[in-house]
């Protein structure tokens, strides 16, 4: 006698899946880069200054650039080196300082877009709102707490637009994943699952410092600010994130943009409760940040994210999110999103064979009159969509047009300072977490720590 349950159904389903997949559908994401624009006159043109001009400042410059009617106009670092190559890459005409203070002296300046360490974001983020200037500040928005309602606070005193620099929130991908999950794709989300691998020494922080690194060619003093006072050390400077005084480890550096697109597709605030555990497993070279973080963070809304960062998976570097549904799994990769739809069936199923005859008879004719057949070819049908950017679309164009938008019209950004609060104050409950040794609560309406 056949029986129908459970695991002959995901047989089933799995089989139809695997012919979906061989006829799958693909989709092409249409977006306008670069696009040509009106005009922009010359008095609507923004200038904008740079402050902390490492990796991620001149890259995040390059992107900037590129928006019509910007203009990078001054640079401020504490390394000379990179004010000099600041001139080499934007021109001799560009203004440099180890200070940003005279930067924010200037009234020509309309923004600014901060990338120095963590430890130092608060402070240059309220002293700009102070001076009047816009600001784009890098991920992720705090290093302690206490910095959150202090930038929230500014902003709001000084009307400022602020945007915080997770360029996911911009993408044309988690646009479109948040568009499938509201519409029902993969059915009631339950679980969500990111993981950020990297494998290599520049991957794990060990960026190269250079030659002429001395207290002569940095600005020690300036660059250590609110963090303890210690001789100058090369590496504590230009490889800051291996030090928990300027820096918020694995998780301010990466988890912070997992959480990020996972309340930009769910709309969720941040999660009630976390737990997190890691170690140091391969860089003992006198860091004091993990180079192994895991976590497990519950949602009012009813589902779990784990989030899993490693800098020793033996792999290449890999980024990713996988929502589970009581219908399916919607996955982000690279740039890209796919949808793999498994429609649960309505009957229950039933498992019989240990009864007698007799009552094997009588279940399964009340079964049928219950659950009468709805698809007789067997399985619901599976389905497998996948879509995908153009080749060269960049996140953070998207996230710096959405930036200068708000300064030109003084609409909302898309990632202001009290979303970029939670997508960091969630992150970093996984150091708290690991420091406690226990479990950790955190109210995502107030921004509090429970």
């Amino acid at each position: 006698m056949h029986e129908l349950n459970r695991r002959g159904f995901l047989k089933g389903a799995g089989a139809a899946t695997a012919g979906t997949l061989l006829g799958a559908k693909m989709h092409a994401l249409t977006v306008m880069q670069n696009e040509p624009s009106k005009p922009v006159a010359a008095n609507d043109h923004i200038q904008f200054a740079l402050i902390g001009a490492g990796i991620q400042g001149q890259g995040d410059t390059k992107f900037a650039v590129q928006v019509p009617g910007v203009k990078l106009v001054a640079v401020a670092d504490c390394y000379d080196g990179r004010l000099a190559h600041s001139k080499e890459l934007w021109g001799n005409d560009i203004f440099t300082t180890r200070d940003y203070n005279e930067i924010l002296a200037r009234k020509d300046i309309d923004a600014v877009l901060i990338a120095t360490p963590d430890h130092w974001h608060k402070q240059a983020s309220v002293d700009a709102m102070k001076a009047g200037k816009d600001v784009y500040c890098e991920k992720p928005m705090i290093h302690l707490y206490a910095d959150g309602p202090e930038m929230i606070e500014t902003a709001r005193k000084t009307n400022r637009i602020i945007q915080i620099g997770s360029q996911r929130v911009s993408s044309v991908i988690y646009a479109k994943a948040k568009e499938l999950l509201a519409s029902g794709a993969i059915g009631q989300l339950n679980m969500v699952s990111a993981h950020w691998d990297r494998n290599s020494a520049m991957g794990a922080w060990n960026y190269t410092v250079p030659l002429d690194a001395s207290p002569e060619t940095c600005d020690w003093p300036r660059f250590l600010g609110s963090a303890p006072k210690i001789p100058f050390n090369a590496e504590h400077f230009f490889q800051w994130r291996k030090w928990k005084a300027y820096g918020s480890g694995v998780a301010g550096d990466l988890f912070v943009h997992l959480f990020s697109g996972t309340h930009f597709i769910t709309g969720a605030h941040g999660p009630m409760r976390a737990m997190a555990t890691g170690g140091l497993r391969f860089w003992k070279d006198g860091r004091d940040a993990l180079d192994v973080m895991l976590g497990l963070f519950d949602y009012k809304e009813g589902f779990n994210l784990s989030l899993r960062v490693n800098f020793v998976d033996g792999g290449e570097e890999s980024e990713g999110l996988t929502f589970v549904g009581s219908e399916g799994q919607m996955e982000i990769a690279g740039n890209s999103v796919s949808v793999s739809r498994v429609p649960q069936p309505k009957a229950p199923g039933y498992v019989i064979s240990t009864y007698t005859e007799a009552m094997q008879k009588r279940i399964l004719e009340e079964y049928k009159q219950k659950y009468p057949p709805q698809h007789p070819e067997g399985a619901p049908p599976a389905g497998f969509e996948k879509y995908v950017a153009p080749e060269g679309y960049a996140d953070n164009y998207d996230h710096f047009k959405n930036f200068f938008n708000a300064v030109r019209t003084r609409q909302p950004v898309v990632e202001d300072a009290v979303f970029g609060f939670r997508a960091a104050g969630a992150a970093l409950l996984g150091n708290l977490s690991i420091e406690r040794g226990s479990v950790v609560h955190w109210n995502p309406e107030t921004m509090k720590i429970a």
